[in-house]
């Protein structure tokens, strides 16, 4: 049953790429790749509750968080070209 799940996650991470490598569009490379993170998380996950460790429930939540604020640092320095650009009121 692990066994399955992990191949079934793998096939999911393996069309993730395939679309990050092929993406028309910057947004939809950064989906994919977000979504590979997504699949990681969930696969530590299935991991550490079939080997019966709760510790890598703690490395999962970890790993989404990076992968949450390295997303939205990806999007920020694409819109703003720097990540510490402060927005400017235009009155």
């Amino acid at each position: 049953m692990i066994t399955s799940a992990l191949i079934a996650m793998m096939v999911v991470m393996m069309i993730l790429l395939f679309r990050a490598w092929l993406g028309p569009s910057l947004y939809d490379r950064i989906l994919a790749i977000n979504t590979f993170g997504t699949a990681t998380v969930l696969a530590i996950a299935i991991l550490g509750f079939f080997m019966q460790r709760p510790a890598f429930m703690d490395i999962a939540l970890v790993y989404s968080l990076i992968n949450f604020i390295g997303t939205v640092a990806v999007l920020k320095i694409y819109r703003f070209d720097d990540l510490a650009h402060a927005e400017e009121d235009e009155s």
